[in-house]
């Protein structure tokens, strides 16, 4: 049958299995709105009040379900509003397709009105990109960027559609999606031998456990794989999840703001299984004095994160899933009893603190949990907030924790909240921001209300933008150049004038009663909790240092 382009852009995206799309229309790119109105009941979109916070809503509905997330903009300021989106989902390997609108393929390179090159521009931050300009390639342009944007390594793809193109007709014959197969081409015998001699000469092992392991949901596999190493497990932020945080093996995160009980242990370890895991420079501090006493066995599905910022000893490529399952069928069952408890004592030695005396962001993530039963999906902007709710909010189970890793993009977890809950509308989603986090993107609280999306919004509000601070006051001498945010605005009444239900919360005995009433409501509720300004992180690794140099505060105190 012959239909547009803007008709095709549609059948696709219901080929793909497609049910949300989030966006903001514009000129070029009418005629896919209108084909959209049209199948309102089969797709479903949402009017976000900005552009980025389509984009981040793509990403968190893409994080919660495991689908591709779907972002549509105009052409010109509306597609250049989905970059930072597009960096952030890059950045922690989301499987996102960003379908833009331009001008008209007679209007390009002309300066047109809203004219961009939007592929040129997010060429560096895409698996793909792809401008079409011709309706006979635009189904299978379409159909490749879902393909490239899910398999192996997951990551954004952009389409950007001409205008013409969306109105032009051409024959469309319906296509039913081949399945993605997991990545197994370049498992290879040696390597998994070589694995296998590694793991059982090893006295003290250490697993090391990054998003790759949430993307592969191998979380079944991982449980089985850490039993049989009988070692501990530590994890990077994006990790979080994909072993359980309750587990007696887990030692908290590793670090910039690791526990000492991952630093320490990662340091004093023979072999760092390491899986899944980039080696950022949030995780390593000092690179060159990183696990200096282990070999370093790789275990990522990306050829190019081998070596890239830390020297393996061997690696194992190829999905996660597929090598640990193939691991776990040949590993004989090892025993680490003394190393095990050594690291247990060191967890018991060195325990997350906190002021008891006074509201704090880990106090309010403690009840949190409890009242929540660790049963929520949580989602942050960065900062502060973002550490305290890696720390104090255990992770059972994978894309139970979303936020901006890689890229640290502040205004992220408003818009990954509400794509997070629409993708998985049966679960409690939670979103944790700081004040100056909040500042960047509060208008999607609008989207929230619009829709009755029932999010948590709660705002560690400290006055101040409190992870600079803290590194203005323990390196740069307590100059706190433009850190102070204290001024007028009142996010009760901002979050009141939007349609959302608003609370403050000033005394930890406010914390439990306004809890339990948000978590009862089924409607946007923001939360706002005046904190201390110096409120700080602990424990930390100073920039450039070793990670076995994490210090606290009493540790500052003594030194």
């Amino acid at each position: 049958m012959e239909l547009t382009g803007a008709q095709i852009v549609i059948e696709c995206l219901k080929e793909q299995g497609v049910d949300t799309v989030f966006g903001y229309p514009g000129g070029t790119i009418l005629n896919i709105y209108d084909e959209l109105y049209k199948h309102s009941n089969e797709i479903r979109h949402i009017l976000t009040s900005h552009e980025q916070g389509a984009s981040h809503a793509a990403d968190g509905y893409a994080r919660a379900t495991g689908k591709v997330g779907v972002c549509f903009a105009t052409s010109g300021p509306g597609s250049t509003n989905l970059v930072t989106g597009i960096a952030t989902a890059y950045m922690d390997s989301v499987p996102l397709v960003a379908i833009t609108a331009n001008v008209a393929v007679n209007l390009l390179g002309r300066d047109s009105f809203q004219e961009i090159d939007i592929a040129g521009v997010t060429m560096p931050i895409t698996k793909h990109n792809y401008i079409v300009k011709d309706v006979t390639k635009l189904a299978d342009t379409i159909r490749k960027a879902f393909r490239i944007a899910r398999t192996g390594r997951p990551g954004p793809v952009l389409v950007d559609i001409t205008k013409d193109v969306t109105a032009a007709k051409t024959g469309y014959h319906a296509v039913t999606p081949e399945p993605v197969l997991r990545k197994t081409d370049e498992i290879t015998e040696h390597d998994l031998e070589n694995a296998l001699e590694m793991i059982k000469h090893s006295k003290k092992p250490f697993i090391f456990v990054g998003g790759g392991a949430v993307i592969s949901e191998a979380h079944d596999e991982l449980k089985e794989f850490v039993d049989k190493v009988d070692a501990p497990v530590t994890d990077t932020l994006m990790g979080k999840g994909a072993f359980d945080g309750t587990d007696i093996r887990y030692t908290g995160m590793l670090g910039m703001h690791g526990t000492k009980a991952s630093n320490l242990g990662v340091t004093e370890c023979d072999l760092l299984i390491t899986i899944g895991a980039r080696f950022s420079d949030r995780v390593t501090g000092n690179a060159k004095k990183f696990a200096r006493n282990a070999k370093i066995l790789h275990i990522d599905i990306d050829p190019a994160e081998i070596n890239k910022n830390v020297t393996t000893y061997y690696s194992v490529i190829g999905d996660i899933k597929e090598v640990l399952t193939i691991l776990n069928s040949r590993l004989k069952q090892q025993s680490h009893k003394e190393w095990l408890e050594h690291v247990i004592k060191l967890a018991e030695k060195f325990p997350l603190k906190y002021n008891q005396d006074m509201l704090t962001g880990p106090y309010i993530l403690e009840k949190l949990y409890e009242l929540t039963e660790g049963d929520a999906i949580i989602t942050t902007e960065v900062g502060q907030h973002q550490m305290w709710s890696a720390q104090f909010y255990k992770y059972k189970l994978p894309r139970t924790f979303i936020t901006s890793g890689g890229l640290g993009t502040m205004g992220y977890g408003l818009g990954a909240c509400i794509g997070a809950k629409v993708g998985m509308p049966d679960k409690t989603v939670i979103n944790i921001a700081g004040d100056g986090c909040f500042r960047m993107n509060m208008n999607e609280i609008a989207t929230a209300t619009r829709y009755n999306i029932p999010i948590i919004e709660i705002v560690f509000n400290n006055h101040v933008l409190g992870m600079v601070r803290q590194w203005q006051t323990l390196f740069y001498d307590k100059r706190y150049s433009n850190t102070n945010l204290s001024d007028k605005v009142d996010f009760v009444k901002v979050a009141e004038a939007m349609g959302s239900k608003a609370y403050r919360i000033t005394k930890k005995e406010e914390v439990e009663p306004i809890l339990r009433e948000a978590l009862a409501l089924n409607e946007p509720v923001l939360i706002e909790c005046i904190i201390d300004s110096d409120d700080k992180v602990w424990p930390m690794v100073a920039p450039g240092a070793a990670i076995e140099d994490v210090f606290n505060e009493e540790d500052l105190e003594n030194k």
